[in-house]
């Protein structure tokens, strides 16, 4: 499997949120976890540190992506899209009782930080979540990893997510909330 691109600056990744699933052939998928409620189905992939995550209800579907530059995404079904430049919250209702909201930061990190929040975060995984990491990629003693913890609720999918570049010692922290009511 090739390597991620994780070399690339922070404020050149791109969020999205899409009404459509997505193709599976557009990404490199390192990791994968399938969730269903009687209200929802989700599926969340790992893309190196960046991650896709389709929710479905009914006929619906809500795609929330972080990408590299680069990366081929369509632009049909796109609601939303801007670069991780300084915190942001967006939030958005659709039709048929469906709300979807994003909080998002960039977190400059001393080597330490990083270094501890990498073992805290690969810790916690053990018991949920998803936790990839990719040492073949570490610089000096940092590794990049991407962790997604997710609880899924009977009428909410709440995500959190950790993506950390160790040649800026920074990471991307996102907060998700899809709301089925």
């Amino acid at each position: 499997m090739e390597s991620p691109q994780i070399n690339v600056a922070v404020e050149e990744l791109t969020f999205s949120l899409f009404q459509r699933p997505l193709h599976p052939e557009l990404f490199q998928i390192y990791a994968t976890r399938e969730l269903k409620t009687e209200k929802y189905e989700a599926l969340i992939w790992v893309t190196g540190c960046t991650h896709v995550v389709s929710i479905f209800t009914g006929d619906l579907c809500l795609t929330e992506v972080v990408s590299t530059p680069g990366q081929m995404l369509p632009s049909r079904g796109l609601i939303e899209r801007f670069q991780f430049r300084g915190p942001r919250t967006h939030k958005c209702t659709l039709s048929r009782g469906v709300g979807y909201m994003t909080d998002f930061q960039v977190e400059k990190m001393s080597p330490n930080l990083y270094q501890q929040s990498h073992t805290d975060l690969e810790r916690f995984a053990r018991n949920r979540g998803v936790f990839v990491k990719f040492p073949d990629l570490q610089i000096g003693h940092l590794q990049p990893f991407c962790y997604i913890d997710f609880e899924a609720r009977r009428h909410e999918l709440h995500l959190h997510t950790f993506a950390a570049y160790p040649d800026q010692v920074t990471m991307i922290k996102t907060q998700s909330l899809f709301d089925f009511h």
